[in-house]
């Protein structure tokens, strides 16, 4: 299938190109910075590029603070929106012109103040809390019928090149005996994200919304893998109470065949990263 991913740059976007194109996808990338070895199209967020003889748009791109998504507006909140919401309703109509189907990188935000523990559904109603979370919201709700969006968890995977990896500063942290605060969330690896993408692009995949999530994850338990493979002594955070996250209903994406890889990938994931960090 022929794709264009904006986003290719970032560290969910690196693996999900790569991802994509190893399973026999034509990817070209939109955005300021080329990735190596794909076609390119230059594009910031606000454009409306022309699409023509492309099948699929996948919008991974976003432009926020560096490290945040909730909050990624900082002290600016009209340009958050403007950039993202904006630039995500041009893309969307670009898309529709060339009859090219979307995919766009939602979030579980889109649920927001449910009490903790509440199991999150794809049709449950959307209460957005935060910018990030209304933004990706009022995104979903311009979507065609036949459009997909994944309300997905935290991302993380291996390094990537001049970009590092999600936990770099924890792990530096934990390295320097800094205090570490609990805490406990949802997580999913990026290859799980790319394997959603390549079930939901054919066009006998039903439209809508997906949730993507499959660990939950606490920072004590993270670390204390990290350690194990390091070698390094300094003491654990306390655990965080996982009662106070909700979970995520991910039968939709199920029936379709999509099965996590759990902590087989977060152990490989370590692998890779202790790796990378002795070189």
């Amino acid at each position: 299938m022929r794709i264009a991913l904006t986003g290719a740059s970032g560290v969910v976007g690196y693996p999900l190109a790569t991802g994509l194109v190893a399973r026999g996808h034509a990817v070209t990338t939109l955005g300021r910075k080329p990735v190596a070895n794909l076609p390119h199209l230059p594009w910031a967020l606000g454009e409306a590029p022309d699409l023509s003889g492309f099948d699929a748009l996948v919008h991974f791109a976003l432009s926020h603070l560096p490290g945040k998504y909730r909050g990624g507006e900082g002290q600016e909140p009209a340009a958050f929106r403007t950039a993202n919401l904006d630039g995500s309703l041009r893309l969307f109509e670009a898309a529709d012109r060339a009859g090219a189907r979307v995919v766009f990188a939602s979030t579980r935000a889109v649920y927001g103040d449910y009490p903790a523990g509440t199991a999150l559904s794809e049709s449950m109603p959307l209460r957005p809390d935060t910018l990030y979370g209304k933004l990706k919201a009022e995104a979903e709700a311009a979507l065609g019928d036949h459009d997909i969006s994944l309300r997905m968890t935290g991302i993380y995977g291996p390094p990537i090149p001049q970009r590092g990896h999600k936990w770099q500063a924890l792990f530096a942290d934990f390295r320097r005996g800094a205090p570490i605060a609990p805490r406990v969330a949802t997580e999913v690896h990026a290859d799980d994200v790319t394997a959603a993408v390549d079930l939901l692009l054919p066009q006998s995949a039903a439209g809508g919304a997906y949730n993507v999530s499959d660990l939950l994850l606490d920072r004590r338990d993270l670390l204390s893998e990290y350690a194990a493979l390091t070698g390094i002594t300094t003491p654990l955070p306390p655990r965080a109470d996982a009662q106070a996250v909700s979970s995520m209903d991910t039968a939709r994406l199920a029936a379709l065949g999509w099965h996590p890889q759990g902590r087989d990938a977060l152990r490989s994931t370590l692998s890779q990263i202790v790796a990378a960090e002795a070189v």
